[in-house]
């Protein structure tokens, strides 16, 4: 592992890096409640935070807007708190902007468009102040016979940008790909990579199974937040998750409490998670992005108007109900 990536891992091993929502005012970004909101995650027990990620709609987001929250995150949280940013393909448009440019059919020339969008996104998020990359599973690549290799290669193209990259296994039904064991010990050789973030939502033996494969000196890094406590004895040293961004002092505590083998706090703090959890990450599934921002709301870090997700689905008032009855549960 290269130097950069090996001191990216150290500053998050046994930390919270919580993937964070942008607030919104119907569609449009409310930078007020945004700032509001970073502000508020600074005096938190944070390694970093995760912006442009799923959670953050950051293959959605408009580019003006999608440069001002990573603005907004690197202002709040200097240094040595770590900035990761997402990297993907994310649709682009034409020279005009009102139309999406159509990627090409052809193996060859689609690799080629993953592999250039994703560098574009990755490039941005350097200039902006990231300290790692989060690579999105590269979904365009995930139906061609030999994705396996031209997955591999999206991931060994991020090394010209010259930030540490933490490679994705994110379970298909949500956007990702079913990475084999070849494409995972590839990823997982490449220097500049510097771990694997893992969200199998409710596969606790596929979560086993990339564990297992996990090279010395690489991070596992949970993103279940599901069974959060578990796949921390299954291995991982540090979680960079949705849930996290909202109830951050639950989160960190467990992950502390794990470090230290404190294990009576570790149960107790693992089932309250749990507790959360199942309140918050249910069908639709989508919706938890939601339901983090009613969170948020809810214990006045962003205004209520500011608690919408242009990009999921409906949320039932009764699901917010529910998750405001898991918070007042002991």
């Amino acid at each position: 592992m290269d130097p950069a990536a090996s001191r990216i891992a150290a500053a998050l091993t046994h930390g919270l890096v919580p993937a964070v929502p942008v607030p919104h005012r119907a569609d449009v970004a409310d930078a007020a409640a945004q700032d509001r909101y970073a502000a508020w995650m600074a005096g938190q027990s944070v390694a970093g935070v995760a912006v442009w990620a799923h959670t953050g709609r950051g293959l959605h987001l408009p580019p003006d807007t999608a440069a001002r929250v990573l603005e907004s995150w690197r202002r709040a949280l200097p240094a040595p708190r770590v900035l990761v940013a997402g990297a993907g393909a994310r649709p682009r448009r034409s020279r005009s902007g009102r139309a999406r440019v159509t990627p090409p059919a052809d193996p060859v020339g689609l690799t080629a468009f993953v592999i250039t969008a994703t560098l574009e996104m990755a490039a941005e998020a350097k200039q902006l102040g990231a300290d790692a990359l989060l690579a999105f599973p590269p979904v365009l690549l995930r139906d061609l016979e030999d994705r396996d290799g031209r997955i591999v290669e999206v991931h060994a193209a991020l090394a010209q940008v010259g930030l540490p990259v933490i490679a994705f296994y994110l379970y298909e039904q949500a956007g990702g790909i079913s990475y084999s064991e070849r494409v995972l010990d590839r990823i997982l050789a490449l220097p500049h990579v510097l771990g694997i973030k893992v969200a199998t939502l409710d596969s606790v033996v596929t979560f086993q199974a990339v564990a297992r494969r996990i090279p010395p000196g690489k991070l596992l890094i949970t993103g279940e937040d599901r069974f959060l406590g578990y796949s921390l004895m299954m291995g991982a040293r540090s979680a960079l998750i949705g849930l996290g961004a909202a109830r951050v002092a639950l989160s960190a505590d467990l992950l502390a409490a794990f470090a230290r083998e404190e294990w009576p706090r570790f149960h107790a703090l693992s089932a309250a998670v749990d507790r959360f959890a199942a309140a918050t990450f249910r069908d639709p599934m989508d919706g938890y992005i939601r339901r983090m921002l009613h969170v948020l709301a809810r214990d006045g870090v962003i205004p209520a108007e500011a608690a919408y997700d242009p990009w999921g689905p409906e949320v039932p008032a009764s699901q917010l109900a529910e998750v405001d009855a898991a918070l007042a549960s002991p």
